[in-house]
């Protein structure tokens, strides 16, 4: 009985995906003209909002403040016409319809092309686990969650940083591979993370992920528990293991992304740790409009990419790659590169991304197994995993194919792959064949499973 309801879940989405959009239509058409002109009034409040925050983050004094005051008040402005035009709540109500047909329609989509897990294996267990912790990071969860204690009660040896000294973090991961660790790990942010899963694939030896550090991207795309990261050490007493990619950067090795650009150019600012915001801020205008940073031009396999403003390598393609929220990885063994290439010149141009995100002009998303990025000088900024470094050109970005084996828990809480599925390019006319055929089919030309 479940097989037949999962089978008919994709067509059942869809219909109801049409039957909310087909009813927002109907809500805004039972408005009359007022609801007309506020449907067009909020299109053109959301033009306006992208390029009152175009001029906010690309001008400074008082056109930046008046970018700011434009990029708020025109959605104020959208709210109280639709409240005078006594068509608030009709223009509420087909607004949510339409987002929730959005979204039963890509789950449609989603549903007749089920995800896959990455396959997991059993391994048994570390005899002589040694993990690197870094207390400092993630403003000190080492200590919080009492992740020394916890990992010496399940046998492992700690290995703990000190964070007034330098420490090449590296050459002690091999340091304990020489007094016999059949397992490394490290408690600490992505970067650190990176540095030792190299020296793991270099042994083969499995990998620890602790999420000790801020955001921990690598982690969430494991499905490990981010908020707890003492329950990651129960891998170390029955867990499973999976086989990543890792990036490769000139000879530098990544776990998630690199970045070229804009972003590149203000990390590397030494008033950026201490203010964000303030150095981002100050920095853009120049940035963006092409006085500052250096000019550069990338190939992804046989795509030119040609002087984007910032260009974002990614160890396998993130599911919702755009400028502001990358979202997840679905897996992490697929053995290519995610691009995403950004190019926004004026603020018709911000608005064109703002009205039609992945498709617009402006953004170039693609995979390639090789990017390697040219420029006018001989070394350029580059942020790897967050880290700023300087890197000689032309760098160099490549993919080890399933290089590094990773111990994790047997239990977690984001493995789901329904959680981590790729977002499909929504097609009204791919839901409405959903709609109208049989599921069978559906699951056939989509490529999914009964």
């Amino acid at each position: 009985m479940g097989e037949v309801v999962d089978r008919h879940r994709p067509r059942r989405l869809a219909r109801l995906a049409l039957l909310c959009a087909l009813a927002a239509v109907v809500v805004l058409a039972f408005t009359g003209l007022h609801g007309l002109l506020v449907l067009l009034a909020e299109l053109l409040g959301l033009v306006l909002t992208a390029a009152g925050a175009w001029w906010a983050i690309t001008r400074r004094a008082l056109a930046r403040i008046a970018g700011a005051v434009l990029a708020v008040g025109a959605p104020v402005a959208v709210v109280v016409l639709a409240y005078d035009a006594e068509v608030l709540l009709p223009a509420a109500i087909g607004v949510a319809l339409w987002l929730a047909g959005l979204a039963c329609a890509r789950s449609a989509l989603r549903a007749a092309r089920p995800p896959r897990p990455m396959p997991e294996r059993e391994a048994p267990p570390p005899r002589r686990p040694a993990l690197i912790m870094n207390p400092k990071s993630g403003g000190g969860k080492v200590e919080r969650f009492d992740l020394v204690r916890r990992a010496e009660e399940l046998g492992a040896r700690v290995l703990l940083l000190d964070t007034s000294a330098q420490q090449d973090v590296a050459e002690l991961a091999r340091r304990a591979v020489a007094e016999g660790a059949d397992l490394l790990g490290v408690a600490g942010g992505d970067g650190t993370q990176a540095l030792v899963a190299d020296v793991a694939a270099e042994h083969d030896l499995p990998f620890l992920v602790v999420p000790a550090g801020t955001r921990n991207h690598f982690a969430m795309d494991l499905g490990l528990d981010r908020d707890d990261p003492a329950t990651c050490l129960d891998a170390l007493r029955d867990g499973v293991e999976v086989v990543v990619d890792l990036g490769r950067v000139g000879d530098r090795t990544f776990v998630n992304t690199v970045s070229f650009g804009a972003y590149a150019e203000i990390v590397r600012s030494p008033r950026y740790r201490d203010a964000k915001a303030a150095t981002a801020l100050d920095a853009l205008p120049d940035l963006l409009l092409g006085d500052g940073g250096t000019r550069l031009t990338a190939r992804a396999d046989d795509h030119r990419i040609e002087a984007p403003q910032a260009l974002l390598v990614s160890n396998n393609p993130y599911a919702a790659p755009d400028p502001v929220d990358l979202g997840r990885r679905p897996r992490l063994d697929g053995g290519v590169l995610g691009v995403l290439g950004i190019r926004v010149d004026n603020a018709a141009q911000a608005a064109d991304v703002a009205l039609r995100g992945e498709r617009a002009d402006g953004l170039e998303l693609l995979s390639a197994r090789q990017v390697t990025v040219h420029a006018g000088a001989p070394e350029i900024p580059v942020a790897v995993d967050g880290e700023a470094l300087m890197l000689p050109t032309p760098v160099v970005c490549t993919l080890r194919h399933r290089a590094l084996r990773v111990r994790v828990p047997r239990d977690r809480p984001g493995a789901d792959p329904a959680q981590q599925a790729r977002a499909h390019r929504l097609e009204w006319r791919d839901v409405t064949r959903l709609a109208l055929g049989s599921s069978r089919a559906a699951s056939s030309r989509t490529g999914g499973r009964s």
